[in-house]
């Protein structure tokens, strides 16, 4: 069961690992992992306050309620607390000098906070646990990370191109949008039924193109990177 739930955020690590061109230390990524993961206890806090304060001990009955949970409950203090890793893993970092490398260390920070609660959701459902470690693996897992992918862009962005509030606000805005849509989706169709064959079409075909968007993200860094890198030998091989 613990294999299970470790195995899909152990293969997207090393995903990202292996797209990074200019590996960064192990050290730093376990060190950004471990920050993610760390980061599940004072989200479940947060997270649990919010609910009794909006819902009580009561479940949302409506579309508005789900929506409202998704957001405020699930989103806003989840990628908050991994912001808050992201920053504290990279603020005195040497080894953050690339535009790739704002994705990589945010990924392992959300597949840190991924792990965890991967672990509590598999775990906790002894009768039907390989269902759940089989969906989250396909769905919620993939979906910390891009959420990450997308996090780690924008932080990119932000520190070495342009430090406008614009950039600053989407570091958290974006995947905010990105993690409260995927929740909504899902949360939407426990209370209708009716519409659960609906939602799990459409959080497919969201996870789908919110992964190819992050997928061109790596690869718009790492060009970035290696473009940086090109002008840099060719100004060194006119110098004197």
């Amino acid at each position: 069961m613990l294999a299970a739930a470790l195995l899909p955020a152990v293969l997207l690590f090393l995903f990202i690992w292996k797209k990074d061109p200019q590996k960064e230390p192990m050290a730093w990524l376990l060190k950004a992992v471990g920050w993610g993961a760390l980061m599940c206890v004072p989200a479940a806090f947060v997270e649990e306050g919010l609910e009794m304060a909006l819902f009580g001990r009561a479940e949302p009955t409506t579309l508005f309620g789900t929506t409202v949970e998704a957001f405020l409950v699930a989103a806003v203090p989840e990628e908050a607390v991994k912001l808050l890793a992201l920053w504290m893993v990279v603020r005195k970092n040497p080894f953050f000098d690339e535009h790739v490398d704002g994705i990589v260390y945010a990924v392992c920070v959300g597949l840190g906070f991924a792990a965890v609660e991967n672990v509590f959701y598999v775990l906790g459902e002894e009768e039907n646990w390989m269902g759940v470690a089989v969906a989250r693996s396909l769905l919620a897992v993939p979906a910390h990370y891009a959420f990450a992918v997308l996090m780690g862009y924008y932080y990119s962005i932000y520190h070495f191109v342009d430090r406008s509030r614009k950039v600053a606000v989407r570091i958290f805005l974006v995947p905010v949008v990105a993690h409260g849509i995927y929740d909504g989706i899902l949360m939407g169709a426990t209370v209708n039924p009716l519409i659960a064959a609906v939602s799990t079409l459409a959080v497919i075909w969201f996870c789908v193109k919110m992964h190819r968007h992050a997928y061109r993200r790596i690869v718009e860094q790492i060009e970035r990177d290696n473009n940086e890198k090109d002008g840099s030998a060719f100004f060194n091989s006119l110098s004197l």
